[in-house]
């Protein structure tokens, strides 16, 4: 890479680590780049798709005039795989939150996993976690959720293309999913639970794709330094 290539376009995949928010990764790969290739103050640099601090996975971050491709790349089918546990569920429908319930297991059976799962493929309605950054009367549905506000989530639709069950192992239930933009992972775990007539959460998730491109070819923050040219795109 050079000065003139940065600010040309360039797209990094990156994979983002637990713990780490997009911004913070985004922030980094900003950070070393300006270092590295004396950068103006304000070139443009931006991601496709948030990932939550406790999903791992694909970031594609994007440079220069290829921030204008942000909405092309992010309107393409995205894969993840994860692992939902079943009988209880959290407020946030994953680790960010306690547990607030509990449920029983023991109807559970492999047979009902599998034909339940059937019944996600195609286009569903799905409601978002209360605890997501959408806005609501001009506030993040979290910042409702954090101080106490109850607030009416509206459906939305998204489109399940692929809903395989890799491993079922009770109560943790592993998966890979193939699903639209828009699509929340947390509220199918949590979905998935009560269409079992129990509870579940996401406790594991981590994306692989976005379209063509794939996790495999992406390094971690930490690791741009030594920049391979196989994740330039």
């Amino acid at each position: 890479m050079t000065t003139e290539t940065i600010l040309e376009g360039q797209v990094i995949l990156i994979d983002k680590p637990l713990t780490w928010s997009s911004f913070q990764a985004v922030n980094k790969l900003k950070y070393i780049l300006k270092h590295q290739y004396d950068l103006p103050k304000k070139f443009k640099i931006g991601h496709a798709g948030t990932l939550d601090p406790l999903a791992t996975g694909l970031l594609i971050v994007c440079t220069g005039k290829f921030t204008k491709k942000i909405t092309e790349i992010q309107i393409q089918a995205k894969e993840y795989t994860g692992t939902i546990t079943i009988g209880a569920t959290t407020p946030s429908y994953d680790l960010e939150t306690e547990i607030d319930a509990t449920f029983p297991t023991e109807h559970i059976t492999e047979a009902l996993i599998l034909n339940t799962s059937q019944q996600f493929i195609g286009e569903i309605d799905q409601k978002p976690p209360v605890f997501s950054a959408i806005k609501k009367d001009g506030k993040r549905l979290y910042e409702h959720a954090r101080a106490g506000e109850e607030v009416v989530i509206e459906s939305r639709k998204t489109t399940i293309y692929e809903f395989e069950i890799t491993k079922i192992q009770l109560p943790d239930i592993n998966f890979r999913i193939v699903c639209s933009k828009g699509t929340y992972i947390r509220s199918i775990a949590f979905d998935f639970g009560k269409a079992l007539l129990s509870g579940g959460h996401l406790t594991q998730l981590r994306r692989t794709k976005i379209g063509s491109f794939s996790v495999e070819n992406g390094v971690s923050p930490e690791k741009f330094d030594n920049l391979p040219k196989s994740i330039l795109q």
